[in-house]
């Protein structure tokens, strides 16, 4: 994988940046990490300048986002709801009102959702999902989206172009940063399906 995405970024160039990138947003596991820390090097011994591989590698981000956005529109709410009315919902222990809290939740707590994801490995794209799901309004989705994608890649670009040949090195910190992330990120929504159950539970006590 990483000699297939050293090999378009000499080739293409600043194409090669966007179309990585926005291969990237739609399938999690191309390592962006690889893409920019390497575009960074690139600005060191080549032609190409950090502030354009800032913009097309930020273009790239937010294209990726809003083909998943859409995705998320076409999964829409209702037929979320209708799929947890049948077997689906029995099984997972869900009604089609979790449907609408989550939406509520997302609708509230959005903005800073979409924004802080973008900095988290996996999830700062997959995000983009339920934000179309709850209809998220396409300007709000963009700016933070925009933003975020940009500090991203812009800490990434800079540090592989400060560090040039040992831009390798760095890739071995982003490694511990995402494994650390994602545990954490793992041990919250245990936490929240642990309090979601019993707050159910209790709920139905109160009820009998």
């Amino acid at each position: 994988m990483e000699n297939f995405v050293i090999s378009i970024m000499n080739q293409f160039g600043y194409f090669g940046m966007f179309f990585l990138i926005f291969i990237e947003n739609i399938f999690p596991p191309i390592p962006s990490e690889v893409v920019l820390l390497f575009g960074g090097f690139m600005t060191t011994y080549t032609k190409l300048h950090v502030a354009l591989m800032i913009i097309f590698s930020t273009l790239g981000s937010v294209v990726g986002a809003i083909v998943l956005y859409y995705v998320g529109k076409i999964l829409n709410k209702d037929r979320l709801k209708k799929l947890v009315a049948g077997k689906v919902g029995k099984v997972l222990r869900l009604k089609a009102s979790d449907i609408d809290k989550a939406d509520h939740w997302f609708d509230t707590k959005g903005n800073k959702t979409v924004f802080f994801c973008r900095f988290v490995p996996v999830v700062r794209s997959l995000i983009s999902i339920p934000a179309g799901m709850s209809e998220m309004p396409m300007a709000k989705f963009l700016l933070y989206t925009t933003v975020g994608s940009a500090i991203w890649n812009s800490v990434l670009l800079i540090v592989g172009n400060k560090v040039g040949e040992n831009w390798k090195s760095i890739l071995g910190i982003m490694d511990q940063y995402s494994h650390i992330v994602l545990i954490l990120l793992i041990l919250l929504f245990i936490l929240f399906l642990v309090y979601f159950f019993c707050f159910r539970t209790k709920k139905k006590k109160k009820a009998n």
